[in-house]
């Protein structure tokens, strides 16, 4: 059964005037007559009363204009998903972040793109280490990730969204706190809070090369996952650590900021994905991505 005869059947029996019909559907008269019969044909039943001076639906005909009627809605509706999600408008998008380093940014893109697409849905999984999401950014599953430079994955492309300096979080009742600032050399008698080895952190990577770089490997005492627990024991006198600009929001008794003497650490925040995502959903959100989280300028 071929789809026009069914917009052609309902067009009549809207109408119930072959003529009316014939011009709603832009065609002449004598094809639209021989689609009703050809229909009817199929089917094996009569579809309308017909003769010189009306147009009337059978009790078959009757029975048949709302099934139509849903089948051509329903396909109407999937007509318009398809070219939506082909423009990218309609789709699903996973996005791995970190909890506390993303806090300004990814909210700032997850309600430009809500606000232009609301039909796009984005699968936000927290938690998601830098270098661990650049992972799973280049395996394929993850579309899109929060991550820090450098990008050591082959096929994978980023754009920064963001350039952070690392600072020093003490214990309020160190010693170093009463300091303007603070030299990493400083650090080199002190116990260190800091996310676990080898589960992809970069700001535990970039602590530790600091650190050397110092002339030290710090004394990590204590791990944990993320920077809010983290900050809770300095805060709590376990230890110092090296956290970023955009942790600074997370305020607590016995917890102090200090900036690094000299040039300082910088990292750069910037967003991944696989340069052969073939995700019309996730161009779309690269391109908010570009008014929501501009990439900074250098000075």
């Amino acid at each position: 059964m071929e789809l026009r005869y069914l917009v052609s059947f309902l067009a009549v029996a809207e109408e119930l005037h072959f003529g009316r019909a014939a011009k709603r559907l832009h065609m002449a008269q004598p094809p639209l007559s021989q689609q009703i019969r050809q229909l009817e044909k199929e089917l094996g039943v009569q579809l309308f009363e017909r003769n010189t001076r009306s147009v009337r639906l059978t009790s078959a005909g009757q029975a048949f204009v709302d099934p139509v009627r849903r089948t051509l809605e329903d396909l109407d509706v999937a007509t318009r998903a398809v070219k939506a999600a082909g423009r990218g408008e309609y789709g699903r998008v996973t996005i791995g972040f970190a909890g506390a380093s993303s806090h300004q940014s990814l909210p700032l893109l997850t309600r430009a793109v809500r606000a232009a697409h609301p039909a796009l849905e984005l699968v936000l999984k927290g938690q998601t280490y830098a270098n661990v999401a650049l992972a799973h950014v280049a395996d394929g599953s993850l579309d899109l990730g929060f991550v820090r430079l450098p990008i050591t994955k082959p096929g994978v492309e980023a754009r920064v969204i963001d350039e952070e300096e690392m600072v020093v979080a003490v214990p309020s009742d160190n010693p170093l706190a009463r300091a303007d600032r603070i030299a990493l050399e400083d650090l080199a008698g002190e116990s260190f809070v800091s996310f676990p080895a080898n589960a992809g952190s970069s700001v535990r990577e970039a602590t530790v090369q600091a650190c050397e770089a110092a002339g030290f490997t710090p004394h990590v005492v204590q791990e944990a996952p993320d920077s809010y627990t983290i900050l809770a024991l300095v805060a709590a006198g376990v230890g110092v650590t090296l956290t970023l600009t955009s942790c600074q929001h997370i305020q607590q008794t016995g917890l102090v900021y200090r900036p690094l003497a000299g040039p300082g650490v910088r990292m750069q925040a910037a967003l991944a994905w696989r340069r052969d995502n073939p995700s019309a959903a996730l161009r779309t959100v690269l391109a908010i991505a570009e008014e929501a989280l501009p990439t900074p300028v250098r000075r």
